[in-house]
């Protein structure tokens, strides 16, 4: 696997040449084609089974981290992908509903195939060992290299570096090193909650083991009210989540959303929608809780035994009884009650609005009152989860049938309780990073008072880079000093540059380090501004195959659609056993298994829930023959389907009904006897005065955080629009601005499928009543500008966001004009800014802007814009 070879041999030998791929090109339609026609690669069922008949169905994956995991199959014929289809495995029903693939899904081939796809090893063409000129990273031309000579300069400039200032001066931005990095010592990981924003030690904090999901979809149907706070799941959660909420809808289910965007998920699903400024969902709810307060509408039975804090009379041990909650609301010591009108005048929310909300929410059960993520990537987002969880325990839906109190987003979305279907493990040893012994990007999880490790907040990277020093949580800042940036990880691995707050703070920081390396199957973000590009393969192109979970109903399990396109090369397994054998490492004690045996690893541990619900049973029949057929080493064993009914439907979905073993309501054993079932937290007890959380917050060295839900006005949040808040004078930057998640991407995947593109158009969302004070109209190019960046886009005008609220969708692959100072692509991230709080959380809700007409050169629309091809062919 060493031997020296020419790119030339490399092309010649691949067993896909020019021609394949240019049938492949005209299967998939071409650039012209895709821009005049949104047809997305699927086809109706009846013409996709009359095509199979000269072709073969094969289970094909679809990887993104979009919140759901969809049925997507590719139809082969000759070699060429020709048609994608979607779920038809069993008939559809509200019990036992297909995984049907949304619109990026039924893009797939269109970004495994695309004309962009990243073909041969590349490095720039002003780089030089030491860094050459660093200024032309991200406008530099490319040049065509060998992997030998890619395996060669990596392993060179890694060894130089470490040699000369240590493993600590290698950043891997938001990854897991590599495993050679590992081996080699380690290097500066990154750490902290994306996803999840503030969620992660309120909730293990101040409920402990209560387990903060959401009830089983089949309980939903039970609930008389269902309030989802800063959830969008027809954007956020693709699958079957908003499918599953409509069957709680239909049952009976009232459904009232809060939120700043009158989202698809409100207009589908909403009996009533409820607007809130970004940033400000804790006074909005101190507001409510003022009023459930002065009715006397609290469940006091339920706080009285199941909680601390609430009150004077049930403050934890050591806690002074002036700190208690509702002494707070009701400013019984700081002279500013929290009443309806107070959380107005911040929120925007009317004040009978909030009485009749609180009313309806406190009388309601069983009510399921469901905390999205959105409000929480804030910052001081911490306290938007204190105030959440307190005023949903002040209704008592704990451990009732029907209803719940919780953090629901994402693949979890409408699911609750434990997978009912899962993979094994892959039996691949853990090589950890000697830098970061806890490791993981979840590290804000917990261990802030840990002083073994050396690893930075995502939010600090960039500053660490050209500050030369970082927040080493209890440790205070530290010095650092990074010159190597590495980014090689699986396609579908991270784009921290596109995607972290500071997009131009960490293109300088980009520019100013000696070596950036990365791979990917296109020239996304954080490979534009690299030295050395390596050529990923995808999914549909791995032999081994793999698995995808989503929710805990189902097990995807896809198999290779193509062999690997052009030059491109596993850069996990592969890449980093040729690396070890550069840097005097033994491949074998890199990656002990091959890629196929820790597939069969997972299939032969793969489990499914038994019919009773009483544990767990094999899924896989494996027998000896199919050990054979794959090369592995392993036992035959009986299972509940077979190896070949698996690969080739390509899912294992439970079926569910109405009843089963399988519903789960969160807290049932603690609601019915909470001295035999204490929680994990410090008293036992829901904790609505929570010191353990203000400690644990206080010593990450970011922020502090009172013990009970307050409002302080976030860094950039409603009050820092105004010049003087107290004469209600706006600012430089009147407009507060929420990164939505988009249909057009999957975060930054598929921002370069054209077809995409043109469905979703990337403009800023305003409403009328702003749009006509500044003087502009829908489809003027518009000037969106931060105190971090400024960006053009055209507008869009619409009335589904409220007035000083302003919308972009995040993600867009940044385009920054140099000779401009602005991005043109509308990249989220390049407004966004660094502002690192709490837990290490990434705080995107809480951004100002200000708007204005853009009176530069036109900006044409980006569907028509040239994909990235870094390397042109005659």
């Amino acid at each position: 696997m060493n031997e020296k070879h020419s790119p030339e041999a490399e092309h010649d030998s691949n067993p896909l040449d020019r021609r394949a791929f240019l049938k492949w090109s005209a299967a998939v339609g071409g650039t012209a084609a895709l821009a005049s026609q949104l047809t997305f690669g699927f086809d109706p069922i009846d013409s996709a089974e009359a095509a199979a008949e000269s072709g073969k169905w094969v289970f094909a994956a679809c990887w993104h981290n979009c919140g759901g995991r969809c049925a997507n199959y590719a139809l082969v014929q000759d070699g060429v992908v020709v048609r994608q289809k979607t779920d038809d495995t069993h008939p559809d029903s509200p019990d036992y509903p297909q995984q049907r693939g949304c619109a990026r899904g039924r893009s797939q081939r269109h970004q495994v195939l695309g004309v962009d796809r990243l073909k041969y090893p590349m490095k720039r063409a002003h780089w030089s060992p030491g860094g050459g000129n660093k200024e032309l990273r991200g406008v530099d031309d490319w040049v065509r290299i060998s992997w030998d000579e890619a395996l060669d300069i990596i392993a060179s400039e890694t060894k130089r570096i470490i040699d000369t200032y240590g493993n600590k001066s290698i950043l891997t931005p938001r990854l897991a090193p590599s495993r050679v990095l590992n081996a080699l010592g380690g290097a500066m990981q990154s750490w902290g909650v994306s996803s999840a924003g503030a969620w992660p030690q309120p909730s293990a904090l101040m409920a402990g083991n209560l387990n903060l999901s959401a009830p089983d979809r089949m309980t939903y149907r039970k609930a008389s009210l269902i309030v989802l706070w800063g959830s969008d799941p027809a954007w956020s959660s693709a699958g079957d989540p908003t499918y599953n909420y409509l069957q709680a809808r239909n049952a009976g289910a009232k459904f009232v959303f809060v939120g700043p965007l009158h989202s698809n998920s409100v207009q589908v699903l909403a009996d009533e929608w409820i607007p809130v400024r970004p940033g400000t969902d804790a006074a909005l709810l101190l507001g409510m809780a003022y009023h459930m307060i002065d009715n006397n509408l609290q469940d006091q039975d339920f706080l009285d035994k199941y909680a601390v804090g609430f009150d004077a009379q049930h403050m934890p041990e050591g806690a002074d009884p002036k700190e208690n909650f509702k002494d707070y609301v009701l400013g019984t010591y700081d002279g500013v009650p929290k009443t309806p009108e107070w959380a107005s005048e911040i929120s925007g929310t009317h004040p009978r609005t909030i009485r009749q909300f609180a009313e309806e929410f406190a009388r309601t059960k069983p009510a399921i009152f469901i905390g999205g993520a959105a409000p929480a990537r804030t910052q001081k987002g911490q306290q938007f989860v204190q105030a959440f969880l307190t005023v949903g325990w002040m209704t008592g839906n704990v451990g009732l049938d029907g209803a719940a109190v919780c953090n629901n987003y994402h693949s979890s979305a409408s699911y609750g309780g434990s997978s009912l279907v899962k993979p094994g493990g892959s039996g691949l040893k853990s090589l950890g990073n000697p830098l970061f012994p806890r490791g993981g990007s979840g590290y804000a999880f917990g261990y802030p008072e840990d002083t073994d490790f050396y690893a930075c907040a995502y939010e600090e990277m960039w500053d660490a880079i050209l500050n030369k020093e970082f927040t080493a949580t209890v440790r205070g800042k530290i010095p650092c000093d990074v010159r190597m940036i590495w980014t090689v990880t699986p396609s579908s691995g991270g784009n921290a540059l596109n995607q972290v707050a500071g997009i131009n703070k960490g293109i300088e920081a980009y520019r100013s380090v000696e070596f950036v390396v990365s791979s990917d199957i296109v020239l996304s973000t954080r490979s534009k501004y690299a030295d050395v590009v390596l050529p990923d393969t995808t999914p549909w192109e791995d032999e081994a195959g793999g698995f995808l979970t989503g929710n805990p109903e189902i097990l995807f399990f896809y198999s290779q659609v193509i062999p690997p396109l052009y030059e491109a090369k596993d850069c996990g397994y592969w890449f980093e056993r040729e690396l070890a054998k550069r840097m005097g490492l033994d491949p074998d004690e890199i990656y002990s298994i091959t890629p196929q045996q820790q597939t069969f690893n997972q299939l032969a541990g793969a489990s499914v829930i038994k019919k009773d619900g009483s544990g767990y049973e094999p899924l896989v029949t494996i027998t000896a023959e199919d050990i054979q057929a794959m090369g592995v080493e392993g036992d035959p064993q009986q299972g509940r389907i077979t190896l070949s009914e698996f690969k080739e439907k390509g899912l294992y979905q439970v079926e569910r009904s109405p009843g089963d073993s399988y519903t789960f309501t969160p807290g049932i054993a603690f609601r019915e006897d909470p001295e035999a079932n204490p929680l994990s937290t410090a008293s036992g007890k829901l904790e609505i005065y929570c010191q353990a959380l203000s400690d644990k917050i206080a010593a990450y060295g970011f922020s502090t955080l009172p013990p009970i839900a307050q409002y302080n006005p976030p860094i950039e949040g409603y009050q820092a629009t105004f010049e003087d808040w107290d004469k209600r004078v706006k600012g430089e930057y009147p407009f507060q601005m929420v990164t939505l998640h988009y249909m057009r991407r999957s975060h930054s995947v598929f921002d370069n499928i054209t077809q995409l593109r043109k469905a979703f158009p990337q403009g800023l969302w305003m409403n009328p009543i702003d749009a006509e004070e500044l003087g502009i109209a829908h489809g003027d190019t518009v000037q969106i500008s931060s105190p971090h960046g400024t960006v053009i886009r055209p507008l869009i005008v619409t009335t589904r966001t409220t007035p000083g609220v302003v919308i972009l969708g995040e993600g867009a692959w940044v385009e920054y004009d140099d000779a401009l100072g602005v991005d043109k692509a509308g990249a989220t991230n390049s407004l966004c800014g660094t502002h690192p709080t709490g837990q290490g959380e990434e705080p995107w809700n809480t951004t100002i802007v200000r708007v204005e007409k853009w009176h530069g050169p036109a900006l044409e629309a980006d569907y028509t814009w040239p994909h990235r091809v870094p390397i042109k062919e005659a």
